[in-house]
């Protein structure tokens, strides 16, 4: 019976069930897809870290080393399982060449390492620890996906010639988002080649228990070991391996949802409409006696058969757009190590899909229970209906045209009908326009001053060099003496103590000088403006446990000063745990050096970017 009845149904409203058939299609396909990447992205992203078996903790530092020290202070730390000290030789992109391309105007700090003995290895495309060989060059696989270089091509570093033997997986440096990027060379190659840049250390621990992370990262800084460089974990690793395709991922998932939301919409408007039309035989149906639940399978067979009829198809879509997803992760991170678990997923997403819309059918079919038999079958339908329809007679219209107006009376009388109509053209103006806005917002020149960074037109690094303050004068006169230089700023980090809420001492990278040049957002506050200001970001503020209008102390030569926080903001660089202030200090040693500048003429930027990494060899441009 329920089969000839969908089966007379169907053909009776054929473009209606197509049109929710499609839907619901869509729903499936887009929550399966999400489901299918989550798996595949976690799992590829868990094998690469293990595989290569990232640091816990691991803080770059340029200058002086003690390794002795630090061995020391593995040893005694009971929580350290393995310890040890790489070396990466920073050196300048205009030095080097892949192919027919030199990475002059490369803004990633590229450097050069050898392959580790004991954890963080650098991977081939096939998840192997690489073995290079002398005159081998493995290069990262960024350079591969942008098409720089291909496997064979002969590369420059220097004056030493290297073949490209092959691409490397980085579960440090993988991610776009990271700044840096590693090379691989022989041990002979990397002696022959250290003079041609310099050299920063990457000191690395593993622990045994890493749910005490907090506490080895407050050990390392109570013990004023070396950290001239951002200090990055495992978790940030993490993140910044799983950002560009986790924002996919909830993309798809986003749309997902409104998708859904629409297809519900879609099956109450057809629902709604067609108890309309059969409002009097509903009424004989309740007045011979037949059950409300009887009632409800009758119509719910249909979307139950449309729910399922969807989903297959939808889960059928999701495999053949897959592995076009899926190119990426493959690319970076390597191939999931649990397929069976990724297809379940995706069949649990269509499920979830199929019980939302027969669940939501059976709440709209509720309706049955305050239709009167009596009223159904004298009236023919919802009193609803005839009520709004009594609130305005045509005879009684005087401003109105006859087609408004009865267009008008007919929406007023069907609220729930056309209500739900108006609900499905906002949120499908929703799903057109809000990537739009995204794209927007991403391309938009301002949109870094929301990731710790003010928008300007020129950027100079003055870092892993030494008399830094000195450089970074030279360069800011250089910029003063400049007509083509409409205003500039000069940014420098230092490193200070401050004491935790705990009673434990913590280093903080705080970036001094005029903030309100090149502003950049905060999420909640403003800029330090007086000497007694700091402004933190989020991982800093969560972590120091401060709020707008806390006070913090630093220790400055010696002596404790207070000062008052006076905004948070998001940031991405310097493993997003920085601050910022106002105040002047000669005591502390200059980490590193920011001058940024705004051009009179933008269109310049190219020409004087280069003249300014010509005269100014040591700094990043």
């Amino acid at each position: 019976m329920y089969s000839r009845i969908i089966r007379n149904d169907m053909i009776k409203s054929k473009t209606v069930t197509l049109a929710t058939v499609l839907f619901v299609a869509a729903a499936g396909m887009l929550v399966s897809l999400a489901a299918i990447l989550t798996v595949h992205l976690s799992s590829a992203l868990d094998t690469l870290m293990k595989t290569a078996k990232t640091p816990h903790f691991m803080q770059m530092h340029s200058g002086d080393i003690d390794t002795a020290r630090l061995a020391a202070f593995a040893e005694r730390y009971g929580n350290v399982e393995e310890f040890q000290v790489l070396e990466f030789l920073n050196i300048e992109g205009a030095r080097i060449r892949l192919g027919d391309r030199s990475l002059a105007g490369s803004v990633q700090d590229n450097g050069f390492s050898v392959q580790s003995e004991s954890f963080d290895y650098l991977l081939d495309l096939d998840g192997n620890v690489i073995r290079v060989s002398d005159g081998e060059l493995y290069v990262p696989v960024a350079y591969m996906k942008d098409h720089t270089v291909k496997a064979g091509d002969r590369a420059f570093i220097g004056e030493k010639e290297f073949t490209v033997a092959g691409f490397l997986r980085d579960s440090q440096m993988n991610s776009a988002l990271s700044s840096s990027k590693r090379f691989l060379v022989s041990e002979g190659d990397f002696a022959a080649i250290r003079n041609a840049g310099s050299v920063e250390y990457l000191i690395e621990f593993r622990l045994k228990d890493l749910s005490k992370l907090g506490a080895f990262e407050t050990a390392y800084a109570s013990a004023g070991l070396e950290a001239n460089g951002p200090t990055v974990t495992y978790s940030l690793f993490q993140m910044l391996n799983a950002l560009s395709d986790g924002l996919m991922i909830g993309v798809i998932l986003l749309v997902s949802l409104l998708v859904v939301a629409i297809a519900l919409m879609c099956i109450r408007f057809t629902l709604l409409a067609k108890i309309e039309d059969d409002y009097r035989e509903i009424g004989v149906m309740k007045a011979i006696g037949m059950r409300v639940s009887d009632m409800k399978k009758i119509y719910l067979a249909k979307y139950a058969a449309i729910a399922a009829g969807g989903g297959v198809l939808g889960y059928a879509l999701s495999f053949l757009f897959k592995d076009m997803l899926l190119e990426n992760i493959r690319l970076y991170m390597g191939k999931s190590g649990n397929p069976f678990h990724a297809a379940l997923f995706g069949i649990v997403g269509i499920a979830l899909v199929f019980l939302a819309v027969v669940a939501y059918a059976g709440r709209v079919l509720n309706r049955f229970r305050s239709i009167s038999a009596a009223e159904a079958i004298r009236f023919g339908s919802s009193r609803e209906k005839i009520a709004g329809g009594r609130r305005f007679n045509l005879s009684e219209n005087r401003r109105l045209g006859t087609n408004l107006f009865l267009g008008l009376r007919d929406v007023l009388a069907r609220k729930r009908l056309y209500a739900t109509m108006l609900a499905v053209l906002v949120i499908s103006s929703f799903i057109l326009i809000v990537p739009q806005n995204l794209h927007h917002t991403i391309s938009s020149s301002g949109f870094v001053q929301y990731m710790g960074i003010g928008s300007y037109d020129l950027r100079i690094d003055i870092q892993q060099t030494d008399r830094i303050s000195e450089k970074t004068a030279d360069i800011a006169d250089a910029m003063r003496n400049d007509r083509d230089i409409a205003r500039y700023a000069v940014l420098t980090t230092k490193t200070f103590r401050t004491t935790k809420v705990d009673g434990s001492e913590e280093l903080i990278k705080i970036e001094l000088g005029d903030h309100s040049v090149f502003p950049i957002r905060y999420s909640s506050g403003r800029a330090p403006a007086a000497d007694d200001e700091i402004a933190l970001s989020a991982l800093n503020a969560d972590e120091l446990g401060k709020k707008v209008g806390d006070v913090l102390a630093l220790a400055i030569e010696g002596k404790e000063k207070s000062f008052a926080v006076s905004g948070i903001y998001a940031d991405l660089t310097n493993g997003g745990k920085t601050a910022k202030a106002a105040f002047a200090d000669d005591s502390a040693e200059t980490m590193w050096s920011v001058v940024s500048a705004e051009l009179a003429d933008p269109a310049l930027v190219g020409s004087k970017a280069s003249e300014y990494a010509d005269k100014f060899g040591y700094a990043k441009v």
